[in-house]
């Protein structure tokens, strides 16, 4: 694939699953913006990547940040192509009653209205371009309940419907978008998940989960003419046939 005069808006781009993707689309000739809260880390990555990439620090539960970003991205590169709705949290884990309303309130803010406003603000840039991609990442959460996740769960079950209500309203503009469920990756989310002890997941081990280099590639693979068939839906990557679409050894 080569993504050569694209622009790419990547959030939680400092680590994980976000750095992955910002490296691996820089190598396929794509500018990548990398966003996050976390500025030092943003600017090491940046600094490896090189010209292609543009550093801006952004809490994506601010609304005023994330314009500010969409429209940073565009005085320096002239356009947004992808943006890959990657940033979220999880913790506090706690069973509904034992939270604390500002932490249930927080995860919302950050993987719900997080998600919502990149589209706000990137939509009318691809529409007026017209044509781009926006790519959510998505989880098993959104189709399935664990305990002590209600905030998780709940807030990638919106992520779902933001995405098809994207495709609904957007697609016949040009606009694709679409979801990402990853299954477990080996992260650093993944290590806070197993100290909680809570549910299922947290007694996976590490080697257990993919590799964030595995949902790079398959993030690439659904913004270029492979993802036409998964738009308004998540492609799964967890099943044997979506890691061969993608390219990926079975596991």
């Amino acid at each position: 694939m080569d993504f050569s005069g694209q622009t790419v808006l990547i959030t939680g781009a400092s680590r994980g699953i976000g750095a992955a993707a910002a490296e691996h689309f820089a190598t396929l000739g794509a500018q990548v913006v990398l966003t996050a809260r976390s500025e030092a880390e943003l600017a090491k990555l940046a600094e490896k990547i090189g010209s292609k990439a543009l550093a801006i620090a952004c809490d994506i539960a601010d609304f005023a940040q994330v314009q500010a970003a969409v429209d940073q991205t565009v005085a320096r590169f002239g356009r947004l192509d992808i943006v890959v709705n990657n940033a979220g949290m999880l913790l506090p884990v706690h069973r509904m009653a034992d939270f604390e309303a500002a932490d249930w309130d927080r995860v919302i803010d950050v993987n719900v209205k997080g998600v919502f406003y990149m589209m706000k603000a990137a939509l009318p840039i691809m529409t007026a371009q017209g044509g781009g991609t926006i790519l959510n990442i998505s989880s098993g959460a959104a189709y399935g309940v664990l305990e002590g996740w209600s905030h998780y769960c709940a807030s990638k079950a919106a992520v779902l419907q933001l995405t098809r209500s994207g495709h609904a309203e957007y697609g016949d503009q040009g606009i694709r978008c679409l979801g990402l469920s990853p299954g477990t990756v080996a992260t650093q989310m993944q290590v806070e998940i197993k100290a909680t002890g809570v549910n299922p997941v947290s007694q996976l081990e590490l080697s257990d989960h993919i590799a964030a280099s595995d949902v790079a590639q398959a993030i690439a693979y659904l913004c270029g003419p492979g993802g036409a068939d998964y738009a308004g839906e998540d492609f799964h990557l967890r099943e044997p046939a979506s890691r061969a679409l993608v390219g990926l050894p079975p596991r």
